[in-house]
């Protein structure tokens, strides 16, 4: 017996809002109690949330099986049958011809599509079955009213099988005309346009390889369903794995909105990364951005938390050709050899944060939206540490998706550790819900500062009594900032595949350049998925404890401090997300993940050693880049290349030129836009003389008239015209900021 797992299901059909029910699963034998709430609310955006009065309703739900015909259902669902020791209805043959009293075909012929569609429906909200493998016809989706009458008797499995083994399998049948198709349409433009009325009402996906047989993907729907039903949410880092199993669920939208543990762990899924196959990789190739990011993270989301349909809205508002200035969002690019560019400065703000942070702010209205009605009001202040670039992403992220929500965003800088571009982009966003804090510090301060606030009981109680607010966190400490990067790390693997660089399957390098280990954690999550990424290359600049650590198993800060970098977004001594590594690497062992960073906390160091160190360094290599190396990595690049690099991926490419193996491709991450460092660049290739007493617009177009590889980055050219709106300064002690919390708090 599995234990109980509560969640909230989401339909969402074409042209309707979108309707939240609320879920009780008891999971033996596939067998559900589901909570039905009919009552909606509905927002200006047209979505609806769950409200807490809910009717309830007992029954066992069905597994319904949708698709294209030719995918297979039937057959799926008759092994399915026989496996789970459930009966099986197949709505062609079971329902439809009993009822009319002659073949499909024939009533298809009397009836046309439109009206055939329409009979079709009204015979599906006839069924009245319970605990059954239910398997549609491939047109019921096309009739709204009637697929939620049906999903919303249990759970709407999409074979999602490829278009073209669906119009062999057709062929095969002597299947040249389906309902829809009207004389003359070509019979893959009405597949194409299935598949988007399919893409609107599921509940899981099942990515179904070219010739992948009905047995194999029975196989996998029951898998699924066991994940669905095992699923226990999130745990901390921090927390012993026998409480795992007795604990409720913690939801993605829990843990969106906590940002750290309780215990001051950070959050991990409960259960292991999924692994996706070959052929369901090469099912990704050719698609889009948006769509690969949609089954990846679908792989990786329980549609309890986040249902498909909403998390499909979500990518859509973030990934599009307004917000990022490349039609490919992130594209890979050749630079030199065996070296390629994964290009992930495209956004709004010129720094690969964007990827997460016009993804992240959706997730945590929505999961804010979902706790107003379970009678937890608590309105939310994210506070957030940056190195540099978070910061103005977390600013035009929420700005640009929760303005209106009652958020307030609160963000702590070293006043003297950023770039002057990267402090205008933070200090020129204006609006009632934004406080911009510079530190007279470093950024471990400031990231310590935040983490300090976190666990302050009496800052928490304060916040809670004055205006019911709760602190959140936007940092690559949340599990919501990861996800998006584990999405960006496989597309450009996906893309050398596409390009024909390599053959799917064929071992890659990756490079990247590391102060947090957020964005080299990313790229161990997509290995762990089954991306061959061979060697993960993590790259420092002088503030080199991670390259240490790998090299040695020793993290040691006591004798140091900070060096202030021309890379300031890694010039970091803590890097937090290496506690989610070593738990991973360690086999889940929490109690040494507690005893290393408490160590680090207390005495400024810990050590690996043994088969732990040996597994993280069959995993990493790391390697630094001194200043000197930086400067001239800018401008060999540049005179051998026409590319200018900023600097942070002048890190990364000296680095990757150290490990090369030019048998192997080296994918290395650019992370942001040369222009964000347009004084140290224009410094690196010789113009000393020529940048003094300039401004930086005209920094800025010094740069452009010297190259346009990459094109200069518009965007970035508002924020160098405004001026400082909304900037404080605070001395690098605790009591400053936790008064600053306080007053902020007032004017939201």
């Amino acid at each position: 017996m599995l234990s109980t797992l509560k969640t909230s299901i989401i339909w969402r059909f074409l042209n309707e809002t979108k309707a939240i029910t609320t879920t009780t699963i008891s999971v033996n034998n596939y067998q559900h109690r589901r909570r039905l709430n009919t009552t909606t609310r509905i927002f200006s955006d047209r979505e609806s949330v769950t409200l807490t009065t809910a009717k309830q309703w007992t029954h066992s739900s069905n597994i319904i099986l949708m698709g294209s015909p030719g995918s297979g259902k039937s057959t799926v669902a008759r092994i399915l049958a026989k496996k789970l020791n459930k009966p099986s209805i197949d709505i062609d043959n079971d329902i439809l011809e009993p009822m009319w009293g002659v073949k499909i075909s024939e009533k298809l012929k009397e009836k046309g599509s439109k009206h055939f569609i329409e009979e079709e429906g009204k015979a599906l909200m006839t069924v009245k079955a319970e605990n059954s493998i239910i398997s549609l016809t491939g047109s019921n989706p096309l009739h709204d009213e009637a697929m939620r009458y049906i999903a919303n008797t249990g759970y709407v499995i999409f074979l999602d099988y490829p278009a073209k083994g669906i119009l062999q399998r057709l062929h095969k049948m002597k299947i040249d005309r389906i309902v829809g198709q009207e004389i003359g349409t070509p019979l893959t433009d009405i597949l194409e346009h299935r598949q988007m009325t399919y893409e609107q009402a599921y509940d899981i996906r099942i990515l179904c390889e070219e010739n992948e047989s009905p047995e194999s993907v029975s196989e996998k729907v029951i898998e699924a369903l066991a994940v669905l039903e095992e699923d226990q949410g999130y745990v901390s880092t921090r927390q012993d794995k026998d409480s795992v199993s007795v604990q409720e669920r913690t939801s993605l939208g829990e843990i969106l909105l906590q940002g750290l543990a309780p215990d001051g762990g950070l959050y991990v899924p409960a259960l292991q990364i999924p692994c996706l196959s070959k052929g369901e990789w090469s099912r990704l190739v050719n698609m889009s951005y948006r769509d690969r990011a949609l089954r990846i993270m679908e792989r990786l989301i329980n549609p309890c938390d986040l249902h498909p349909s909403k998390l499909r809205l979500f990518l859509e508002r973030a990934y599009n050709n307004e917000t990022f200035s490349h039609e490919k969002i992130f594209p890979v690019r050749h630079l030199k050899d065996n070296h390629f560019l994964l290009e992930l400065f495209h956004g709004p703000t010129a720094s690969f944060k964007d990827a997460a942070l016009q993804l992240m702010p959706q997730m945590f209205v929505d999961a804010l939206r979902h706790n107003e009605f379970k009678t937890d009001s608590s309105r939310y202040i994210i506070l957030v540490a940056t190195s540099g670039d978070t910061g103005s992403a977390v600013l035009d992220g929420f700005r640009r998706h929760a303005e209106g929500s009652g958020v307030g965003v609160i963000v702590l800088f070293p006043e003297h550790g950023i770039s002057e571009v990267q402090r205008l982009q933070m200090t020129a966003m204006s609006g009632g819900n934004v406080q911009v804090l510079g530190i007279d510090g470093d950024f471990d301060l400031c990231q310590g500062m935040v983490k300090r606030a976190f666990q302050d009981q009496d800052l928490a109680s304060w916040l809670s009594n004055n205006g019911n607010f709760r602190l959140s966190a936007a940092n690559s400490i949340t599990w919501g900032r990861l996800l998006p990067q584990i999405v960006f790390q496989v597309s450009g693997y996906l893309d050398l595949v596409e390009q024909k660089v390599i053959s799917l399957g064929d071992e890659v390098d990756v490079c990247i350049p590391t102060g947090n280990f957020g964005n080299i954690l990313g790229a161990f999550y997509a290995q762990a998925m089954g991306i061959p990424f061979r060697r993960l290359v993590c790259a420092s600049n002088a503030n080199n404890t991670l390259t240490e650590f790998i090299n040695s198993g020793v993290y040691d800060i006591r004798s140091r401090q900070i060096q202030k970098t021309q890379s300031p977004a890694i010039d970091i001594l803590k890097a937090s997300n290496l506690e989610r590594f070593i738990y991973h690497k360690s086999d889940r062992d929490s109690q040494l993940v507690r005893k290393c960073f408490k160590e680090l906390e207390e005495n400024q160091c810990f050590e690996v050693s043994g088969q732990l160190l040996e597994d993280i360094q069959k995993s990493l290599v790391g390697k630094w880049c001194s200043e000197a190396e930086c400067v001239n990595t800018i401008k060999n690049c540049f005179e051998t290349t026409g590319y200018l690099l900023d600097p942070h991926t002048a890190i990364a490419k000296f680095v990757a030129d150290l490990v090369n193996d030019v048998d192997v491709p080296m994918i290395i991450n650019a992370t942001a836009h040369y222009s964000k460092f347009a004084p140290q660049v224009l410094r690196a290739l010789g113009h000393k003389k020529d940048i003094k007493d300039k401004s930086m617009s005209e920094l800025f177009d010094m740069a452009s008239k010297i190259t346009d590889s990459p094109s200069m980055h518009s965007r970035l050219k508002e924020y160098i015209k405004s001026s400082d709106v909304n900037e404080k300064v605070l001395k690098p002690n605790y009591e400053d900021v936790e008064r600053a919390i306080k007053i902020f708090s007032h004017k939201i």
